[in-house]
């Protein structure tokens, strides 16, 4: 991918991604690439837990909840803890429970298609309560439910959190988000949840990026290898295949097609813009219709100088101060770039770039051209 964008000044950086070449060469996909096969959808998993093994950074006696899990955890595992939780809410000389380090937690993580009970899953921890860190602790078993309220997964180990909180003498750094921890393969599944795979006698293909084109290629690629009327397309979105009855063929033919190369339909033109990081990137298929565009800023520049006034010798006066300003006003000649119709992206930046506009300047010509109705991309603001 050719380099087409420059740095302008030091206090904005801008970084214009081209995603496709311009010129016209064809490419093929994989439709394991372009579709998901719908049994293979993947289910949203929760759970509540707690975090132990802090440093001081939990909950403390503030969270009632948080000494409540704990008094009835242990209460299960036979550690008798009568009384009010306000025994046993800060750590003494006694030999008290210290709240501070634990911390109460939700749980999720998400369950792939087909997964089975002993296979491991990524999940992600995240402080409900008071804790300040959850760097070196440790969660305590904690099951995951699904939306039908069994559970599917059991959670337990280590916290691996990338988020620093450090403080000393009334300074503070933060660094990421020390509230959040992953456990990478932290939980083992338990329960398999069913799905039509085996059973169902069409298997249902998802597009990824709703595409008439995409679609049509893709049944056409099947039906020219395996038949007519193998593949149907019910939508822009989803095909069914008629599938073997044997779940050993069934696979076999799965594995087939989803190695099929295809050529995809062209994506829609669209212009991406975060304004919030002065990033833009701009898809191979934008064009824009004839328009004049000029872009410059006014700038005012008021500069003050303070001097004293002394009296003269005798007259009996006081020394003043005196301040006087200097307003100069100046606009920068910036010269009118012209887009013929149906330019290309190349030709578009080259424009923008030769009148050196920055980020913010960028996406304000941008949102320009597509409120005039020259742009002809969907802008997308982020």
């Amino acid at each position: 991918m050719k380099k087409i964008f420059k740095a302008w000044t030091a206090s904005w950086t801008v970084l214009l991604l081209v995603l496709s070449l311009t010129g016209t060469s064809a490419f093929a996909d994989r439709i394991k690439d372009l579709t998901t096969v719908a049994a293979m959808r993947s289910n949203q998993l929760i759970g509540y837990g707690l975090v132990v093994g802090l440093q001081g950074t939990g909950d403390g006696s503030d969270v009632s909840f948080t000494a409540q899990s704990m008094k009835t955890l242990l209460n299960r595992l036979g550690v008798s803890m009568e009384g009010p939780l306000s025994d046993f809410e800060t750590a003494t000389s006694s030999g008290k429970l210290d709240i501070k380090n634990v911390a109460a937690v939700m749980v999720t993580a998400e369950l792939p298609g087909f997964a089975k009970p002993g296979q491991k899953i990524d999940i992600t921890v995240s402080a409900i309560g008071k804790a300040s860190n959850l760097r070196g602790g440790t969660l305590l078993l904690s099951s995951l439910r699904g939306v039908d309220g069994e559970i599917y997964a059991l959670a337990q180990g280590a916290l691996t959190a990338t988020g620093i909180d450090a403080a000393a003498a009334g300074s503070k750094v933060v660094v990421g988000v020390p509230t959040a921890a992953r456990i990478p393969s932290g939980a083992t599944v338990e329960r398999v949840v069913d799905n039509p795979f085996d059973k169902a006698d069409r298997i249902v293909l998802n597009v990824r990026e709703s595409d008439f084109t995409t679609t049509n290629a893709i049944v056409s690629a099947i039906n020219g290898r395996f038949g007519a009327d193998v593949a149907r397309a019910l939508d822009g979105v989803s095909i069914t295949l008629q599938a073997p009855q044997d779940l050993t063929q069934r696979v076999a033919f799965m594995s087939m097609i989803e190695n099929m190369d295809v050529m995809p339909g062209e994506p829609p033109a669209r212009v991406v813009i975060n304004a919030k990081t002065g990033t833009v990137v701009i898809s191979r298929n934008v064009r824009v219709t004839a328009a004049a565009v000029t872009h410059g800023t006014i700038s005012v520049a008021i500069s003050a100088t303070n001097e004293i006034s002394q009296p003269g010798a005798f007259s009996q006066g006081q020394t003043a101060a005196v301040q006087n300003a200097d307003v100069t006003v100046s606009e920068p000649n910036k010269p009118m770039f012209l887009f013929q119709p149906g330019v290309d992206l190349r030709q578009i930046v080259d424009a923008v770039n030769q009148v050196g506009a920055s980020p913010s300047s960028l996406i304000a010509i941008l949102e320009a051209l597509k409120s005039s109705g020259s742009l002809r991309a969907e802008l997308v603001i982020i």
